[in-house]
């Protein structure tokens, strides 16, 4: 069955971020021989004063197929783990999500927009989580972590929303690429413009410094911006900067 696991809140300015703990977590689903986990990817979620957050207030969540037999036992590592790898100061929730149990698909996605715009209780969290039979669980300090991580499986769920951690490894001497070669190099599921135009395989891409993929209906997606004039002839496509990247 297919699962999605979000963390928040578990780092300070000094330790490890949530999205490496995250990673950790998804490698260790394989390494027991749980199950099969997929992309952890990050989710901006509103910057508040009233939010008590380490830097920019964001979760991560991954996708795990797992056989039903180990869902209990990833519940208690992933517990557990938070506990003990969480950093001093932190206030770590878990969120285990099971999408084909899930009878209200839309109110929780509805919860984690609200999380990207308005300011929320762990009460909120609790109580949209034990309606809906989500597992929800804190792990220290105040456990504020469960708004968020609630929040990352429904926007992750939403299935367009977030960012694939870490960059994406495309080898091109000239820095020009077709996007048939960008798809066999990586996982990426489809190379697209802002607006959501699909890019052919034969067309070329100008790899800029900012390889990161996005997740866009449901899909694995590196987003590329339309260049009016380049040195190359033929190439109409280029690598979206940091600051595009980021509006997801």
């Amino acid at each position: 069955m297919q699962v999605l696991v979000c963390i928040d809140d578990t780092d300070n300015l000094e330790s490890r971020g949530t999205g490496e703990l995250a990673s950790i977590l998804a490698q260790v689903i394989e390494e027991q021989g749980w199950g099969k986990s997929f992309g952890v990817t990050r989710h901006q979620l509103l910057v508040h004063e009233d939010i008590p957050y380490t830097s920019h207030n964001s979760s991560m969540c991954f996708v795990a197929e797992l056989k039903e037999d180990y869902l209990n036992r990833l519940i208690q590592f992933a517990s557990d783990f938070l506990v003990h790898e969480s950093a001093e100061g932190s206030d770590p929730g878990l969120c285990v999500l099971i999408p084909e149990k899930l009878s209200q698909r839309e109110k929780l996605i509805m919860f984690g927009r609200k999380a990207k715009e308005v300011v929320l209780t762990k009460q909120d969290a609790y109580d949209l989580a034990k309606h809906m039979g989500i597992h929800l669980s804190e792990h220290g300090g105040t456990g504020q972590g469960v708004i968020g991580a609630l929040a990352g499986v429904a926007l992750r769920l939403s299935g367009t929303d977030g960012r694939f951690k870490g960059k994406l490894k495309i080898k091109s001497d000239a820095k020009i690429i077709s996007v048939g070669e960008i798809l066999s190099q990586t996982n990426v599921d489809a190379v697209k413009s802002l607006d959501g135009m699909v890019l052919k395989e034969d067309d070329l891409v100008e790899l800029g410094d900012t390889l990161k993929a996005i997740l866009m209906e449901g899909k694995c997606v590196l987003p590329v911006t339309a260049i009016e004039t380049s040195e190359s002839e033929g190439v109409r496509w280029q690598t979206c900067t940091k600051q595009q990247v980021r509006k997801f």
